[in-house]
């Protein structure tokens, strides 16, 4: 994989809510569920782990939207409504980051895919892993050794 030089800036698709990346990425993925099929308007959605303590807002002000559960919390650019990040509930550590808000996403490639039992006939994601739903949570610390060695 070719990463560009920390830090990473980026932000929404108008420019008002801004961030800046200063930790390597904990795993790459692509999400098949349905859910995230209708949150980005696409066959599946992008994310990077990114430590939390790498992750800051740099302009604006992010709201929640998408699911309002206890679960997740999806975070968007109030003017132009573009998701930009979730953060999960008692997984303080990191963010998952939707890549393409990155100023260069280039580098980007996802590790691992999940739900793919409910994917797109069409969708291919270059993936080194899959999952027909998500892995064991006991799976995570490999999956992140194993992508940590590759990138």
């Amino acid at each position: 994989m070719t990463e560009m030089e920390l830090p990473w800036e980026g932000g929404c698709r108008c420019g008002r809510v801004r961030l800046k990346i200063s930790a390597k990425p904990l795993l790459t993925m692509a999400c098949h569920c349905t859910g995230c099929q209708k949150m980005s308007s696409s066959a599946y959605s992008l994310s990077a782990a990114i430590p939390a303590e790498g992750f800051a807002i740099t302009e604006g002000e992010p709201v929640i939207g998408g699911l309002h559960g206890p679960e997740a919390h999806h975070y968007f650019c109030g003017d132009c409504m573009t998701w930009m990040f979730t953060r999960s509930e008692g997984m303080d550590w990191f963010v998952n980051l939707r890549p393409t808000m990155l100023d260069d996403p280039r580098w980007f490639k996802p590790f691992i895919e999940t739900w793919t039992r409910e994917k797109l006939p069409f969708a291919e994601t270059g993936a080194v892993r899959s999952y027909e739903a998500l892995p064991e949570m006991d799976a995570y610390e490999g999956l992140v050794k194993e992508y940590m060695a590759c990138s």
